[in-house]
């Protein structure tokens, strides 16, 4: 469960037998001031799966439910406390809260943790160092369970936010980086005066020569600056609604690369993987690339894949959890 958007899938062991998606999250929690909704919604959606993954020749039935995302956030079906770094499969196993929700489905549900780090009191000048993430770790979990990831790495995940999350040699996340660019790009097409000059949808390509400029227009201009002139190459006939949307785009790269680069967060000496949409992945690695920094793309099907097993991995750990047990409705 995402802010805006819930994924489900019915699985028997690595076989998806049916998912299905649906535009509702935790937005709508923060908007009704009850997760109400929300419940209606997912046990809507639960439905739509088991029916149809119903199959005579299957004799299994589901026996458990696995969630993770903003589900398991005070806007969700109930907050379970971040964990602290180290942070990996068995740490989130380990925290992960077994409850029963009857009025969502008739199955036990396993609530995975997101992760807190940085300083324990964070105040004005040190909240730079703070970062949380929800469902993110659960992907990593599965990165790393499936070994496509080479350790030590920085994961950049490119959705709604972008976030540069280190994994350290056991496969671990130690620290996160979150920004709202994600979000901002699509406020940018959708909420602002730049509506009229960039494309709406989402991108099919990204030109290099746009992304390039917008970028090195960015690291002379600033950041709000450089948005602004997407708006006047429109008033001068400069080029097309994508092209524009790769110059606004390569603005956005560049104010977030930049620090994570001065601070060495990422440098061609640390593994970097992009997961996300396949285009914006692909202008990432463009833009890491002219600095020198090589990365490699998950394809955005083996990131489902990832953030399945991952579930599928701190479920069946917390299945075997001495220490999940002792806070939680474990089922036998």
């Amino acid at each position: 469960m995402g802010t805006t958007n819930t994924r489900a899938w019915l699985a028997l062991g690595n076989s998806v037998i049916a998912k299905a998606n649906h535009p509702f999250g935790v937005r709508d929690t923060a908007r009704a001031g009850s997760s109400a909704q929300l419940r209606v919604a997912l046990r809507g959606l639960i439905a739509q799966v088991r029916t149809e993954g119903a199959n005579p020749g299957v004799k299994s039935v589901p026996n458990y439910m696995a969630a993770a995302g903003m589900v398991s956030s005070s806007l969700g079906l109930l907050e379970v406390p971040h964990i602290h770094p180290p942070a990996g499969a068995a740490e989130l196993a380990a925290a992960s809260l077994w409850k029963d929700f009857p009025d969502v489905i008739d199955l036990p549900i396993c609530l995975v943790p997101g992760v807190r780090s940085g300083p324990e009191h964070a105040d004005v000048d040190s909240i730079h160092a703070m970062d949380v993430m929800r469902g993110e770790e659960t992907l990593c979990a599965g990165l790393v369970a499936l070994g496509i990831v080479e350790l030590p790495a920085i994961v950049m995940n490119l959705g709604s936010h972008w976030k540069a999350i280190h994994l350290d040699g056991k496969g671990r996340i130690r620290s996160s980086e979150t920004s709202l660019s994600g979000e901002l790009i699509h406020a940018l097409q959708s909420q602002t005066i730049l509506a009229e000059s960039i494309s709406k949808e989402r991108p099919t390509r990204v030109d290099r020569t746009w992304l390039e400029a917008g970028m090195r227009e960015q690291r002379t201009s600033g950041l709000p600056r450089t948005l602004f002139c997407a708006r006047l190459l429109d008033l001068a006939h400069l080029g097309d609604s994508e092209g524009r949307l790769a110059y606004v785009m390569g603005a956005v790269i560049a104010a977030d690369l930049d620090p994570l680069i001065s601070r060495g967060v990422i440098s061609a000496n640390v593994n970097v993987v992009l997961v996300g949409a396949s285009v914006v992945s692909e202008a990432w690695r463009y833009a890491l690339g002219q600095s020198g920094i090589s990365a490699g793309v998950i394809a955005e099907s083996e990131s489902e894949k990832a953030l399945l097993t991952g579930l599928r991995t701190i479920l069946m750990e917390s299945l075997r959890s001495g220490t999940a047990q002792a806070n939680s409705q474990r089922p036998k």
